[in-house]
C-alpha cells in the first residue's frame, strides 16, 4: 500500500484549517494535494485527535496482518485437502 506524504498530525492540521474557514482549493493549493485527498482525509480522520488517528493507523497495520496471516493458512488448508484427495 502507498504510504502518505503526510503524517497523521499534519493531515489533522491540515483538517484543522479546514474547519477553521479556510476554503478547500486554497488551502489544496497551499499544501499541494488534491480536493479529493481532502475529503477522503475528513471522512476518514473528521473529528479525530492526532493520538485517534495513530491508534487508527496501528489497528489498520495489526488488521492487514492478521488478514494476510489468514490468507496464508487458507492457502496451506486447502493445499493439504487437495494433496489428500489426490492420494485416494
Amino acid at each position: 500500500m502507498k504510504r502518505s506524504r503526510f503524517t497523521e498530525e499534519q493531515i489533522i492540521a491540515v483538517l484543522r484549517e479546514h474547519e477553521a474557514g479556510v476554503k478547500a482549493a486554497d488551502l489544496c493549493r497551499k499544501h499541494g494535494m488534491s480536493e479529493a485527498t481532502l475529503y477522503n482525509w475528513k471522512a476518514r480522520y473528521g473529528g479525530l485527535d492526532v493520538s485517534e488517528a495513530k491508534r487508527l493507523r496501528s489497528l489498520e497495520d495489526e488488521n492487514a496482518k492478521l488478514k494476510k496471516l489468514l490468507a496464508e493458512s487458507m492457502l496451506d488448508a486447502a493445499a493439504l485437502r487437495e494433496l489428500l484427495t489426490k492420494k485416494w
